[in-house]
């Protein structure tokens, strides 16, 4: 449990989509397409059981899942039956409910296990935009190569060919902006990374450090 520990500490320099931030667990923002490229495994799942787990101070949650698609690490663990977090959520421990909805989950595979927490990417599928989707499908694992630095307050300007700049902290301190929603920052043929819009419509609101 101990190493577990110091996983989930790590996990606190990532950060999860939710809206609601829980005291005693902070998380920094994190790109969509970050999180997924940063996790050993991204599944689409429907959790049908849940059972609290005796170890540690306050006990880990491991929820049931049913597995309807996987999105990255086939190579780690084809099928997942299980995911465990903390059962606090001042620990950054998630809540998902039971037989109710499909869950987008990220998480990082220790010990044969899989865990996610707060500070990891995890939504309601309903919830995700269809770039989102797309991304997760196809356009996410393109961009894997391509850094994402977030800007924080202008001007903000590309150091490297491999970089897009992420604008949405300007307003929207990053979860739920229109970046985080609908690009993706991928490689192109000539070698250099910029965003991509795929279906969303222009937003011409953003500036131009958005737009490919």
């Amino acid at each position: 449990m101990t190493a577990w520990l110091g996983f989930l500490a790590l996990a606190l320099c990532s950060w999860s989509l939710q809206d609601a931030v829980v005291e005693a667990c902070t998380c920094v923002p994190i790109h969509p397409q970050d999180a997924f490229c940063n996790s050993d495994i991204v599944i689409r799942a429907k959790v049908v059981g849940k059972k609290l787990m005796k170890d540690g101070p306050f006990g880990t949650m491991r929820y049931t899942v049913k597995q309807m698609k996987m999105y990255r690490g086939f190579q780690i663990m084809p099928h997942v039956q299980y995911i465990y977090t903390e059962a606090s959520e001042s620990l950054c421990g998630v809540k998902l409910e039971v037989n109710k909805y499909q869950y987008l989950i990220t998480g990082r595979v220790y010990e044969g296990k899989v865990y996610t927490g707060l500070c990891n990417w995890y939504e309601k599928w309903d919830r995700l935009t269809l770039s989102q989707r797309k991304g997760l499908n196809h356009r996410y694992h393109l961009g894997c190569g391509c850094k994402i630095r977030p800007c924080y307050y202008l001007p903000c300007f590309a150091t490297s060919k491999n970089e897009c700049i992420w604008t949405d902290m300007l307003s929207n301190f990053g979860h739920s902006g229109y970046q985080a929603k609908h690009y993706a920052c991928i490689q192109r043929v000539e070698g250099y990374c910029s965003w991509y819009r795929g279906w969303a419509p222009p937003d011409k609101t953003i500036i131009n450090a958005t737009d490919p």
